[in-house]
């Protein structure tokens, strides 16, 4: 089973930018994305419509072209779940959630700190209530994670470490929480392939960096170590552009 993942920075603005073009050669049975910042309702059928293919959309209801998630599936799932169950954390259009017959998949953006004390705040707790909610799913069956985390675990994942300690996204409570979201026995799955530094999915607009490779890597499939041996391979298409991020993927012997 082929997957994707991919913030788009706005899926609008990705179709304009060749998205189609890209989605019909990967040749994935499930691409998910992220900050698409659209809900169905703005787009016409030509823009988020394509054959073979099931679209299921997450969207912001707080605040219009802001966040949400989607997911285009040629695999049909047996169940389908929108958001954290908690009230505090809907309405962002942060998760979605696909069951397959062999295991789940969560399509996640997990919230930004950099924006104030208050957003970090969000951010984390957001952290702990996604860890105990894919605890209480593995209860049933094995789970993949996959999204935008906006952290970047160590320092080979970013270019800059010494100059972002105390940036979010490179925070010591946030590389904390990865690893302790590893201790419970997710496995980062790019890393199960190449542990060498200079492998980024995100570049700032700014400075020319995609062209110098200064980025951070803080896209990622994680998968459940009940999974670990399904895992055939894991990769970044970094020479696809049309975001500030790149798509990442995963190939998993499983359905």
């Amino acid at each position: 089973m082929k997957l994707y993942s991919w913030n788009v920075n706005g899926f609008r603005a990705a179709v304009k930018k060749g998205f189609w073009d890209w989605f019909r050669s990967c040749e994935g049975d499930v691409i998910c994305l992220q900050e698409t910042k659209a809900s169905p309702d703005q787009l016409s059928a030509s823009q988020r419509e394509i054959q073979g293919y099931r679209d299921i959309w997450s969207s912001s209801t707080v605040k219009q072209g802001y966040s949400g998630v989607a997911v285009y599936t040629a695999v049909e799932p047996l169940s389908v779940r929108l958001e954290l169950p908690q009230d505090r954390f809907q309405g962002e259009g942060r998760l979605i959630l696909l069951e397959f017959e062999q295991f789940y998949l969560a399509n996640v953006y997990f919230p930004n700190g950099k924006m104030s004390q208050e957003r970090l705040d969000y951010k984390m707790a957001y952290y702990d209530a996604f860890l105990e909610f894919a605890q209480e799913l593995r209860r049933d069956k094995p789970v993949v994670v996959c999204g935008d985390f906006n952290t970047a675990h160590t320092e080979i994942d970013l270019k800059n470490p010494k100059n972002n300690q105390n940036t979010s996204g490179f925070l010591p409570m946030e590389r904390e929480w990865m690893d302790k979201f590893i201790s419970y026995g997710y496995g980062d799955a790019f890393r199960m392939f190449n542990t060498e530094p200079g492998h980024y999915t995100w570049w700032t607009y700014r400075f020319n960096a995609r062209a110098r490779n200064a980025g951070w890597r803080i896209d990622y499939f994680f998968v459940s170590e009940e999974l670990g041996d399904s895992v055939r391979s894991a990769w970044h298409e970094d020479t696809v552009h049309g975001s500030d991020h790149c798509p990442i993927g995963l190939d998993l012997d499983a359905r």
